[in-house]
């Protein structure tokens, strides 16, 4: 009965968390994958534009 325990409290924290993250940092992770997305296409064009 512990483990069943155990996994419920873990969804808990795990639904209080996206939760909390779409919340306060749903703007944040926007432009955090903006960045990686600019700098990911950034280098696809230096490595292979630029350099054949």
């Amino acid at each position: 009965m512990d483990n069943w325990l155990f996994y419920v409290i873990a969804l808990l924290i795990v639904a209080v968390a996206v939760y909390a993250v779409k919340k306060v940092a749903g703007c944040l992770l926007k432009t955090m994958v903006f960045l990686m997305m600019l700098v990911a296409l950034s280098a696809g064009y230096y490595y292979f534009i630029m350099h054949p």
